[in-house]
């Protein structure tokens, strides 16, 4: 038999290599034995590509940081499975983004805290998803996207939430309950804030602050969220805010006539007084501005 070419030979060797256990490890074995645990916990077909023969930063919905290897990213949705959310989440490290979009199977309260297991129970519990430091090379950020949206979850927002480094918190299509945590009045990170169509109620005006970067914001059809916006202070970088179906009272800030505003839908509340003024705003769908106590300047009918 002939001897193989040196191309060829270049050519086995690379393909046994792509299929050797050295190759299929290339991941952190922590993680995992981590991402295992949460397909186990949830068991569903969409994870069927998730085995031990093929590394886990080629899995679907996962994601790793080029240096280290370590997942820093895992998208999990539409599954057709009744589950809640994995406490395993919480043993990868280096996550800066987690989503578990649109599961109707997802089910249960949002975790609060997290108590890693080589701590005693006497020992204080440390935030959600505590973050360690990466390897020399390979810095990352604190977790900063959460989707846990479009699902059947239950129960209070978490306080520890508004104290997080969240960026993105989308919530929305729950059946959350209980107030905004007053915890966010201190929270100057978030830019988007999603906790539309929950069953929220109270006072949800520690979302709002100057100096925020907060630039969209979404409380509608919450029904029972109760609060003066006359009395809050606008982001100065919002330029979406939707209200609609709730008991917001008091009047427009001035201030909302100056933004040029992608969105705004005030309507369905208890609000009153002259619209501010404002090219934008008046130049708005009135729609967006239907069904309060007594609005009234453009877009809606003249104030009398």
């Amino acid at each position: 038999m002939a001897a193989l070419s040196e191309p060829l030979r270049f050519l086995l060797f690379f393909f046994l290599l792509c299929d050797s256990p050295v190759y299929a490890g290339k991941c952190h074995k922590g993680d995992k034995k981590v991402l295992l645990s949460i397909k186990n916990s949830i068991g569903d077909y969409i994870f069927t590509g998730w085995t031990s023969d093929f590394a886990c930063c080629d899995w679907s919905g996962v994601g790793c940081d080029e240096v280290s290897n370590r997942v820093t990213s895992l998208d999990v949705g539409q599954t057709n499975t009744t589950f809640s959310l994995p406490a395993a989440v919480s043993d990868l490290p280096f996550l800066t983004s987690l989503s578990f979009h649109k599961n109707p199977g997802l089910v249960g309260p949002i975790p609060a805290r997290h108590r890693p297991p080589h701590l005693p129970p006497s020992r204080l519990e440390q935030p959600l998803w505590p973050r360690p430091r990466l390897p020399r090379r390979a810095p990352t950020l604190p977790l900063d996207f959460l989707a846990i949206d479009r699902n059947r979850l239950t129960g209070p927002i978490p306080d520890s939430l508004g104290r997080s480094s969240l960026i993105y918190l989308y919530l929305s299509h729950n059946n959350l309950t209980g107030q905004v945590p007053a915890s966010f009045a201190g929270n100057t990170v978030a830019e988007v804030v999603d906790l539309s169509r929950n069953q929220l109620s109270g006072d949800a005006s520690a979302l709002f602050g100057k100096g925020k970067p907060l630039w969209r914001l979404d409380l509608s059809r919450n029904h029972e969220i109760e609060f003066d916006l006359g009395k809050v202070e606008i982001p100065e970088k919002i330029v979406a805010l939707d209200l609609n179906h709730n008991k917001v009272f008091g009047r427009l800030p001035p201030e909302m006539g100056k933004i040029q505003w992608q969105l705004l839908n005030v309507s369905y509340n208890r609000l009153c007084g002259r619209i501010p003024s404002g090219e934008r705003i008046e130049s708005m769908d009135q729609y967006s501005f239907l069904h309060n106590d007594c609005l009234c300047g453009p877009p809606l009918p003249p104030c009398k």
